[in-house]
């Protein structure tokens, strides 16, 4: 069973409305969708820094069809994007290991 949702309105500058609603428009989600993932973010990433300790920053570019592929296959796998690659390179180097040994 879902959880039970609440409605969450806030008044924000019109030029910040227009990236976020064009970001939700490029995601595919719902605003409800969208919200609760950005939010869900904000507070998993809480006292995080980007670089801290032993954690680095991995970014790329990629085509946006391919892009658009790859968020369907996560949503319809319930896969988040840092645990599948976090996943494939460690399979890689994994099958690298085995290759050398």
């Amino acid at each position: 069973m879902a959880e039970k949702t609440k409605n969450l309105c806030a008044q924000i500058p019109e030029s910040l409305h227009s990236k976020v609603r064009q970001r939700q428009e490029d995601s595919g989600q719902s605003l409800s969708e969208y919200m609760t993932d950005l939010i869900t973010k904000f507070f998993e990433m809480e006292g995080k820094t980007m670089a801290s300790g032993n954690q680095r920053t991995v970014a790329f570019q990629i085509d946006a069809d391919l892009f658009d592929r790859f968020k369907e296959y996560l949503k319809a796998n319930g896969i988040k994007q840092n645990a599948f690659f976090l996943n494939c390179i460690q399979l890689a180097l994994d099958e690298a290991d085995k290759d050398e040994g």
